[in-house]
């Protein structure tokens, strides 16, 4: 059987993977909850990068989070996005990777996030890798891998007579 390392599917770039910034959907973190909320239900994402105005990755802001925070004893306060910033609630223990890193850290980092952020050297944010984007790739490592693999052999079985 074929060694999955030998095909450098593991060690491989990324660049092919990374969603470049222009296309990730943010927020800032001195935006409203409210704000955030409108971007998080506009893009259909459940989480998106919080970036400041030079570039930089400051956290994650998420709908459960957002959520979370209008959740009241009694009821829901959605009166109250508006008053509360994107900083107060953000994650600020997120997972990132420089644009170098190899394909096996950025699938380890995605078992626990649907995306992984990309930064360059100097700290910027270069985009985000989407865990569908992963696994689509493995999947079709995986397919082809079988197709070039000889059949299992069939096992006889032997009667008792």
């Amino acid at each position: 059987m074929q060694n999955i390392e030998e095909h450098d599917v593991l060690s491989g770039s990324i660049d092919l993977f990374i969603v470049p910034s222009e296309e990730v959907a943010h927020v800032q973190p001195d935006n409203s909850l409210e704000h955030a909320l409108l971007v998080l239900v506009k893009s259909g994402y459940t989480a998106i990068p919080v970036l400041n105005m030079s570039n930089e990755l400051q956290g994650i802001i998420s709908k459960a989070q957002i959520l979370d925070r209008i959740l009241g004893i009694e009821r829901i306060e959605p009166e109250k996005l508006h008053s509360w910033l994107v900083e107060e609630i953000m994650e600020k223990d997120y997972t990132s990777v420089n644009y170098q890193a190899p394909f096996e850290k950025v699938m380890t980092q995605s078992i626990q996030y649907p995306f992984v952020c990309v930064e360059d050297d100097e700290g910027s944010f270069k985009g985000i890798i989407p865990r569908s984007k992963i696994l689509a790739h493995l999947n079709g490592f995986l397919h082809d891998l079988r197709k070039k693999m000889p059949p299992p052999e069939k096992k006889q079985h032997q009667t008792g007579r």
